[in-house]
């Protein structure tokens, strides 16, 4: 995942000021949360989320529609 070094923010930062995360999600759809300047938690809009999560469902659904089509043969073979 690329991350903008302008949507990094320290753990005391978030925790201090959590409203000045929640904009930058606003504006820029996430933020990563670093502990101990180590990425550790990101911070996004649901929106986001939700469609990042909907890619991956789709890229799962081809290979495995891929992987069927290849072996169509031995799973009807193996189906008997």
């Amino acid at each position: 995942m690329q991350v903008d070094n302008k949507v990094m923010v320290s753990l005391t930062e978030a925790n201090q000021n959590f409203s000045s995360v929640t904009r930058i999600v606003d504006e820029q759809g996430s933020v990563l949360i670093l502990k101990n300047n180590v990425p550790r938690y990101v911070v996004m809009d649901i929106s986001r989320f939700e469609a990042m999560e909907n890619t991956q469902q789709e890229k799962i659904e081809t290979i495995a529609a891929h992987i069927l089509q290849e072996n169509l043969p031995a799973f009807k073979e193996l189906a008997k």
